[in-house]
């Protein structure tokens, strides 16, 4: 499969129809369209031309980098807290000019360009995008006739990382192993205990998995259980951070009436479409945690909090982002 986006002339240049076509595509290596660290990335820019056409500069470049903005208000106005963090960048050069050799020319006709980029094998982050910063990777070409005629293409493509996860810290055992919690709480009206199980820690985007959850109502009022998936990214600038959650709520259990007991299991569904866990990067972090809250009347609401960590699920197809391009002076 190829992956395949057009420049913008201006509109002088199109007056005169010197360049009619600059083309950026790349080729993918499997059906998700995805990439990952290691992998050798090749596609072809193709140029055509209806008369000779001298060119200052004309180069490709791959890049992988993280960024975040955003801005605050304080006393004085308004103040920008941004930070980037660029994981690799290369560049080929395909023509320029060299003192009036003739290397700088492009001949009247349909000219391609191939290229290959070998992506580092070093630990990135996948691919993401979120309300204050992204994890962009990307390749560009750009042709530079003069000062004032410049075209560039840009496409990005979707990195997957091997290694979003501190597995050697965690522990591939302890991702499977079911994970347990137990709160009792002493509420005005009486003793409430809860035991939550879930079958493993480690998910992958949209699988289906199990919880348990034991309720023993010594109090005098009804209770409810109530089980939810929090979401949490993390957007660090210098010294700044700015976080941004989000509250899923997976399903609920009965109530407990007074002085009774539950003990239920629930099978839920992670939703598709929240992004892995991302812990390999110094600027975003994203994690996920199970919680279940013991809804009680006329009481702070009491929770078991286990950790959860998202994989990737290969086996979906994903579309690489399409971004127009643009003609720039």
């Amino acid at each position: 499969m190829r992956i395949i986006i057009y420049s913008r002339s201006s509109s002088s240049d199109h007056l005169t129809m010197t360049i009619k076509q600059f083309q950026l595509d790349y080729d993918t290596m499997n059906s998700q369209g995805t990439f990952s660290a290691g992998d050798t990335l090749s596609g072809r820019v193709t140029v055509k031309v209806s008369k000779v056409t001298k060119v200052q500069c004309f180069w490709i470049k791959i890049k992988g980098k993280a960024e975040v903005t955003w801005t605050e208000q304080d006393g004085q106005g308004p103040v920008l807290h941004c930070n980037k963090k660029r994981y690799f960048c290369f560049e080929q050069i395909i023509l320029q000019e060299r003192g009036g050799d003739g290397s700088e020319i492009i001949r009247p006709g349909k000219h391609v360009y191939p290229f290959t980029f070998q992506i580092p094998k070093t630990n990135m982050p996948s691919s993401f995008k979120g309300k204050w910063g992204q994890i962009t990777y990307s390749l560009k070409a750009k042709l530079t006739r003069t000062i004032w005629m410049v075209y560039k293409v840009k496409k990005e493509f979707p990195f997957v990382s091997k290694s979003d996860l501190p597995i050697t810290i965690l522990g591939l055992k302890l991702i499977q192993e079911p994970q347990h919690g137990t709160k009792m709480s002493f509420l005005p009206f009486g003793i409430v205990t809860m035991n939550v199980t879930s079958e493993k820690m480690g998910f992958i985007q949209g699988e289906v998995f199990e919880v348990q959850v034991e309720v023993h109502n010594s109090s005098t009022r009804t209770v409810t259980p109530k089980i939810y998936l929090d979401e949490k990214q993390t957007f660090l600038a210098e010294t700044k951070g700015n976080v941004r959650t989000n509250e899923i709520q997976l399903g609920a259990c009965d109530p407990v009436p007074a002085s009774s007991s539950l003990a239920v299991s629930r099978v839920l569904t992670i939703p598709s479409h929240l992004h892995p866990t991302i812990f390999n990067c110094s600027l975003i972090k994203v994690e996920y945690r199970l919680k279940v809250i013991l809804d009680a009347p006329l009481a702070k609401n009491q929770e078991i909090v286990l950790p959860l960590v998202l994989f990737l699920n290969e086996s979906k197809t994903q579309e690489a982002p399409k971004k127009k391009s643009r003609w720039s002076r």
